[in-house]
């Protein structure tokens, strides 16, 4: 037997499934997140979620976005990831507030906006990003430096 939902991970979900329905916005679990980035031809933008107690915000940005992209002339291909996707994403992306737009090219990451915006720069924060080119992932890799006899301690030969 599943047990039920907390209160406002139930309204979170049941919010998450409206953005679905009345805003064309599919809702990502982990195992689907990275084929929606790798499958589009363009920008897309996946709105990253948490427990509504720890990040108010979300509410506010689930309602406001869809809002938003309704008023720009070239919104990204957009979508919300669920909680176990947005936190697989957060960890691989180094993302840590909430809510987040996670922004990517193909399986190349181009940034994040992160938490809540007026709304007047909402949208311009948005089309900046579509512009954006792609970059580094923040917390992917670890920069190699040369190594030379000094770096270690050690004296040349």
């Amino acid at each position: 037997m599943t047990q039920p939902l907390a209160p406002d991970l139930d309204r979170l979900a049941q919010l998450l499934l409206r953005l679905g329905d009345q805003h064309s916005l599919p809702t990502l679990t982990e195992d689907v997140a990275d084929l929606f980035a790798i499958e589009a031809d363009d920008t897309t933008m996946v709105l990253l979620v948490d427990d509504p107690k720890r990040a108010p915000e979300v509410w506010d940005v689930a309602v406001v976005l869809p809002e938003v992209l309704a008023t720009l002339r070239n919104p990204p291909i957009s979508a919300v990831a669920d909680l176990a996707a947005s936190r697989a994403l957060a960890a691989r992306y180094d993302i840590r507030r909430f809510p987040s737009l996670l922004f990517r090219r193909g399986a190349e990451f181009v940034g994040t906006i992160e938490g809540m915006r007026d709304w007047d720069s909402f949208g311009p924060a948005i089309d900046r990003m579509r512009q954006s080119p792609v970059q580094r992932a923040p917390g992917i890799g670890i920069p190699v430096r040369a190594s030379t006899p000094d770096s270690c301690g050690g004296s040349p030969a």
